[in-house]
């Protein structure tokens, strides 16, 4: 049965341990609701597999940490199993750094649908349909490293479609190295597909549903679709009913439509519009073109707080978890050149921004009085480098308002 086409679905990443983030931020009502997200996310991903009639499951690492997640993680895990193994469906399952089988606990057992990949090896599978020969699995499960051995993968070529099941970082030119015709991985949070001009097909699912502004964008699952010809058709399916969003709000557009709240509510009905019945949890950056107009809008904090009592109570809501200013990257020559305590902060500004940031010491300017609170100049002393760049052109900002006669608290700045 080498040339019988079939379906399978690929899922990862799960995180089932994990909290999603801003819930503080949140009114009581929908901060039930984002609890119950990641649930019903997967019980949505193993609806389609059941409704769909799959071949069978692959999962490719971090489904969750048994011990972090807790009893709930686990049964909501175990009853997922359980579905799938009712209607028949076989689930293959390579774990990542997480869901590391040595931590699985020993108490509990796996329903027998349930396949685990190996560490110390690739273990090659046949998945069969009435007996006959379906397609090859070739997975293994993370053996603590950050990228996928792939010459530990290599097998015997095969008349029937082969799949590879790992976790980890690759590249299309390791993977050339080993061209199965699919790769199922796992690690990434965001979805990536590549396709091969030879054919063959390497995808990140991403994780079923966002936790946080780092995981912007809609989030699922993959279902797969094999040809006779061994031909590849993948299909993202969305389950997530939240989608965080970052939107910036271009000065020129908030002038085009008479005003921030107006543009925020342009952006809203069009996302709206694309994500359906999804909640949105939105951080708006408000980017500066003209340095003449620094203090317009006159409060971000109110224009926050409208925003929030006019889209955030809807079903969808619409949640704005932000507004922040973005500062320029540079301000009119005039200023830094004329002869005023301005014109010295931002030569000095200039000067710290065009150092190597590892060789900025904070700790002389936090030390003057009056003192901060310990837990701020822990922070500001040990700033990665990654956040300081940003962390003094918002600093360089906020002076600018200040010399400028604009802000005497900073917190209409966002």
């Amino acid at each position: 049965m080498a040339d019988e086409s079939f379906r399978f679905l690929h899922a990862s990443d799960f995180h089932l341990e994990r909290p999603l983030a801003d819930l503080d931020e949140l009114p009581d009502l929908l901060r039930d609701t984002l609890l119950q997200a990641p649930r019903l996310a997967i019980s949505a991903l193993v609806d389609a597999a059941i409704a769909e009639e799959v071949d069978f499951v692959v999962f490719s690492g971090d489904l969750l940490h048994p011990q972090s997640a807790g009893p709930y993680g686990v049964s909501l895990l175990l009853e997922a199993f359980d579905r799938l193994n009712e209607a028949g469906t076989q689930v293959y399952w390579a774990a990542g750094l997480v869901d590391d089988p040595d931590l699985w606990p020993a108490a509990i057992t796996l329903p027998d649908n349930v396949e685990v990949f190996p560490k110390s090896e690739a273990q090659s599978l046949t998945v069969r349909r009435a007996e006959q020969p379906l397609c090859r699995l070739v997975g293994r499960s993370c053996d603590g490293t950050a990228a996928v051995d792939v010459p530990s993968f290599k097998v015997a070529e095969s008349n029937i479609c082969t799949i590879g099941v790992a976790y980890g970082q690759v590249t299309a030119e390791t993977l050339s190295d080993c061209p199965f015709d699919y790769w199922a991985l796992g690690g990434s949070h965001q979805r990536s597909l590549f396709e091969h001009p030879h054919g063959w097909v390497a995808a990140y699912s991403g994780t079923p549903q966002g936790r946080s502004l780092e995981e912007v964008g809609e989030h699922g699952f993959q279902i797969i679709e094999v040809g006779a010809d061994r031909s590849m058709n993948v299909q993202h399916r969305n389950v997530d009913s939240f989608c965080y969003c970052r939107v910036t709000l271009n000065q020129d557009e908030v002038a085009s439509m008479g005003g921030v709240e107006n543009l925020i509510g342009d952006k809203i009905y069009r996302l709206q519009n694309e994500h359906g019945s999804q909640h949105l949890l939105i951080a708006w950056e408000l980017e500066l073109s003209d340095t003449e107009t620094l203090g317009v809008p006159n409060d971000l904090e109110q224009v926050l707080d409208w925003a929030r009592r006019e889209y955030g109570a809807g079903d969808p809501a619409a949640w704005s978890l932000s507004l922040t200013l973005r500062p320029p990257d540079l301000y009119p020559r005039v200023w830094c050149e004329e002869e005023t305590i301005l014109g010295d902060f931002l030569r000095a500004s200039a000067k710290y921004q065009n150092v190597e940031t590892g060789s900025i010491n904070l700790m002389p300017m936090i030390g003057q009085s009056p003192p901060l609170q310990a837990a701020i100049t822990s922070r500001l002393v040990n700033l990665p480098e990654s956040e300081l760049s940003e962390a003094l052109k918002s600093a360089t900002r906020v002076g600018v308002e200040w010399l400028r006669g604009g802000a005497t608290d900073g917190r209409h700045l966002g």
